[in-house]
């Protein structure tokens, strides 16, 4: 995409991963307006395509699956792209590569479909979508360099996941969505999973007026029962204030409150906040 993407997804290509990418699809819909006709061809077609990564493109083995989207009325583009050997031209021609990937299913739901070979750093599908989506996300503001807040180059392990998301209305509908799957998957009770949510709602009402750019950038790490999360770019002495401003009635500092640590960090004129939650025995 020439323009910067709402949003900026990279994960492993763990088949538990796509999960995570129709949540974000799903937070979309809610923000831009999809009906749900117009949100399952979207989702579908999508997941069609995440899939093929999470068969084909490391040969049985793990690496980067990346997603990118952007809502640009009356158009909605999303790319899947790999690093490894997913969907090259000469499977487009015969509509199927091996294993079965539905190639006519994401035809037939998307408007316009192109399979890029990258020249030997992998593969892309890059799928527009005409929609009656009534809302355009415009980023307003500086753009996020690559790794502005976050580890400049995550790992592909299955517990990582780095995405960037904005503006902040999209992300207070994407966040909450995607950490209570995670928190889910880290095996964290009910009660636990439902402050995770409480925590990244808090933090999103608290924290727009703080970033330093037009996209919050999002890492998370997962072990079993324990979240670590890192966000920013927050403007520099942001961080702290956000910690104390994040309240919710009789609660007190949400952040605080419901999190087991967090920790500030700089780069450059930036911060960031992290924060850890687990699961309390």
């Amino acid at each position: 995409m020439a323009e910067t993407p709402n949003v900026r997804l990279r994960l492993s290509n763990r088949a538990e991963n796509v999960l995570l990418v129709r949540q974000t699809l799903s937070g979309l819909a809610e923000t831009i307006g999809l009906s749900p006709v117009e949100l399952n061809d979207v989702s579908t077609a999508v997941s069609e395509a995440c899939n093929n990564v999470v068969l084909h493109a490391y040969g049985g083995g793990e690496g980067p699956l990346e997603v990118e989207i952007r809502a640009s009325s009356p158009v909605l583009e999303v790319v899947v792209r790999d690093r490894g050997c997913g969907i090259q031209p000469r499977d487009v021609e015969h509509e199927e590569v091996a294993g079965g990937i539905g190639l006519p299913v994401i035809r037939a739901l998307t408007q316009e479909v192109e399979f890029n070979d990258l020249g030997g750093a992998g593969t892309e599908v890059r799928m527009r979508f005409a929609t009656a989506h009534p809302r355009t996300l415009e980023l307003a503001g500086k753009e996020l360099s690559p790794g502005a807040a976050t580890r400049r180059d995550p790992p592909t392990a299955h517990g990582t996941l780095a995405f960037t998301v904005g503006p902040p209305a999209l992300a207070r509908a994407v966040l909450p969505r995607v950490l209570s799957a995670l928190a889910a998957r880290a095996h964290f009770s009910t009660d636990r999973i439902s402050d995770t949510q409480l925590l990244a709602d808090a933090l999103l009402a608290h924290a727009e007026g703080s970033l330093d750019a037009s996209c919050l950038s999002v890492d998370v790490e997962l072990e079993p029962r324990s979240l670590e999360l890192r966000i920013g770019p927050l403007r520099a002495g942001r961080a702290e204030a956000v910690l104390e401003e994040a309240t919710l009635d009789g609660l007190g500092s949400v952040l605080e409150r419901l999190s087991d640590g967090h920790e500030i960090s700089r780069e450059g004129a930036s911060e960031t906040l992290g924060l850890r939650l687990a699961e309390h025995r």
